[in-house]
């Protein structure tokens, strides 16, 4: 976390060297390095009757990667930004676009609540594990309460990471380590052409958090983690708290200007502040309470708002019982079935009464002492 006083000194010591600093070597690949893993996605014999078309493929993929087109479509940012001549990525545009059509369906007190209910398991039953996630089935049960109570409900199922063609979500690349203002909102790191870092889920993610009053999410332990699939969105969200909505002002991804734009004085928008949330989290031996822990302190420091004690829990399933028979021990703890239904029902409750005005948040309008 930055500290207040450290920026103000950093600001003052005119010495202040914003240099990037350099030194993990070069990544550049040669043409036939590049090649040979560029083809690697031709390897099934099925491409074999295209192989010269696949050359000439390879040859223009070559060109975009070596001359680095990481945005190869682009136009004026225009009105409303710092720069209204810099010229942003097209899709970066777009997916800027549904964000702030989602924040006016967030707005619309006309319109039903609406709930992100994220099954967080990377397991799908369309892929090689051959069955559906608990995680999917207890978000089920969610879903049916939401529902219920005349809410929208937009189930967001990671697991399809593992299992639906081109699904993917790319990591963060930490740019907010280097400088706040250097991370926009939405990401611009991707897609990124030159290096075929394309299919990014986030662009559409992130309209479906804007457009949410509340979040549930529902997850199992990972070897005493969050599954992969929600941790990637995780990150990915890092620029929802506190990134850079005009990416002119950095003059695109310049790592001193964004430096320099930070130590003036960074204002951190928390653009999902204010949304309430539910977390379920269960595991079969060992760590549910510390992913449960760490998703809950995760959101709060997002500012959103947890609905009540009772909408955080975390339990296990056939503890120490044979993975064989996890379904099974699924069916009968029916406390957990209830439990995940009441955490539902917090949250749709927390979510119509502050929709309503009825719902007192103190301390909302305090000023922060020390900023992100």
């Amino acid at each position: 976390m930055q500290r207040a006083g450290a920026m103000a000194k950093a600001r003052k010591n005119s010495k202040t060297n914003l240099k990037p600093r350099k030194g993990q070597g070069d990544v550049k690949l040669s043409r036939a390095e590049f090649e040979r893993r560029f083809s690697e996605r031709f390897y099934d014999p099925a491409f074999d009757a295209v192989k010269a078309e696949l050359s000439r493929v390879t040859e223009i993929a070559w060109k975009v990667y070596d001359e680095y087109h990481k945005s190869p479509r682009k136009r004026k940012a225009g009105k409303g930004f710092h720069d209204p001549e810099f010229e942003l990525p097209v899709e970066w545009l777009e997916a800027r676009e549904q964000i702030h059509l989602a924040e006016q369906r967030y707005r619309d007190a006309k319109r039903p609540a609406r709930i992100l209910l994220v099954s967080g398991a990377d397991r799908h039953d369309q892929t090689c594990p051959g069955e559906m996630s608990k995680s999917f089935r207890l978000a089920e049960m969610a879903r049916a309460e939401i529902e219920k109570a005349g809410c929208e409900c937009d189930l967001l199922d990671l697991g399809r990471l593992a299992a639906e063609y081109g699904r993917q979500i790319l990591p963060c690349k930490a740019c907010v380590s280097t400088a706040m203002p250097l991370c926009h909102w939405p990401c611009s790191c991707y897609p990124n052409h030159a290096m075929g870092q394309v299919n990014d889920w986030m662009n559409e993610i992130y309209p479906r958090w804007a457009a949410a009053h509340g979040v549930m999410i529902v997850c199992p332990v990972y070897w005493y983690q969050a599954p992969s699939a929600l941790k990637l969105m995780m990150d990915r969200l890092v620029c929802a708290d506190g990134g850079n909505p005009d990416p002119t002002a950095t003059r695109g991804k310049d790592p001193e200007a964004a430096k320099a734009l930070e130590l003036k004085g960074w204002h951190y928008p928390r653009h999902l502040s204010g949304r309430f949330f539910a977390v379920v989290v269960h595991g079969d031996t060992e760590g549910a309470d510390t992913v449960r822990r760490s998703l809950t302190d995760w959101l709060l420091d997002m500012d959103l708002i947890q609905a009540g004690a009772a909408a955080a829990l975390d339990r296990y399933v056939g503890y120490y019982e044979p993975y064989a028979t996890s379904h099974a021990a699924l069916d009968r703890d029916a406390a957990l079935h209830a439990e995940v239904r009441n955490a539902a029902k917090i949250l749709i409750e927390a979510v119509k009464l502050a929709r309503a005005g009825k719902l007192a948040q103190p301390g909302r309008g305090i000023k922060e002492p020390r900023p992100k």
